[in-house]
């Protein structure tokens, strides 16, 4: 599951990759025919999703009343730490139990369908703006079908879509170290602004904090997220280029087939 919190760099990598897929699918409008998408959240409205949600909604609320009577009293953090996994980690194993076989079946439909339209890649509807084909009715008709959905003999074609993992790319050492050192700076001038603005008199002042503690954040955050940013900007051009690839998106947005450049985007990079 991805945190719903995103580093600086990681913040500025997904703009670059949301500003890629939405500009390409216009150029590539006349010469990729085989480019799907789906409206992800017509899926998740199917009667068997909305049932399994609910039905995670009420174990939930069973979990964190049945963790809030075990933490009571427990003054250690490490046991605070310990018991708080302990129930995530219940919920999760139900979340796996309800929800694994309904996204194993969509996975299916989806191949399925993808394949009998010669499709090399399913995105999400989010990113197109033009072009490519919408197969959500027809993967939602063989979702919620009778019997099972059948999966392709082949496997995806070769497609022009290339992707990168963000989550592998954020864990490279010289990224990590960009982002840790900007957050240990952002936590310092917070602390600092913080002081300051107990010590002013006026608005005036205290707007004048606010400035300057924002323009030393953004100087900092060229100095620092700005290079990693554009050196990774670079390795992911150069890599399509190789591999001949129209377009590179996040592997968040995909769905099904694509080319993945993670290894070699993650290799020019360290």
């Amino acid at each position: 599951m991805r945190k719903s919190w995103k580093s600086p760099f990681a913040a500025a990598l997904a703009a670059v990759l949301l500003a890629v897929a939405a500009l390409a699918p216009a150029s590539l409008a006349a010469d990729v025919t085989d480019v799907g998408f789906i409206d992800q959240a017509a899926l998740s409205n199917l009667p068997a999703f909305a049932a399994a949600n609910r039905k995670l909604g009420d174990i939930k609320a069973d979990l964190d009343r049945q963790f809030g009577a075990r933490v009571r009293g427990v003054k250690n953090p490490n046991d605070q730490a310990r018991i708080a996994q302990e129930y995530q980690n219940k919920f999760a194993a139900q979340q796996r139990q309800l929800l694994g076989p309904l996204f194993q079946r969509a996975q299916v439909a989806i191949a399925s369908v993808a394949s009998s339209k010669n499709l090399s890649v399913v995105v999400d509807k989010r990113i197109i703006i033009v072009g490519g084909q919408d197969v959500t009715r027809d993967v939602v008709d063989l979702f919620s079908g009778v019997g099972d959905p059948v999966p392709p003999v082949s496997t995806p074609p070769p497609s022009s879509v290339g992707y990168v993992d963000e989550l592998q790319i954020n864990a490279l050492p010289k990224i990590k170290k960009a982002n840790d050192d900007f957050a240990k700076f952002q936590n310092e001038q917070s602390n600092t602004a913080q002081t300051k603005m107990r010590a002013a008199k006026t608005d005036a002042e205290r707007q004048q904090i606010f400035k300057d503690a924002q323009k030393t954040l953004l100087d900092k955050r060229k100095e620092l997220i700005d290079p990693v940013v554009d050196q990774t900007r670079n390795a992911i051009a150069d890599v399509a280029r190789k591999k001949g690839l129209a377009l590179v998106i996040d592997r968040s947005n995909l769905i099904y087939g694509g080319t993945d450049i993670t290894t070699d985007v993650t290799n020019a990079l360290k």
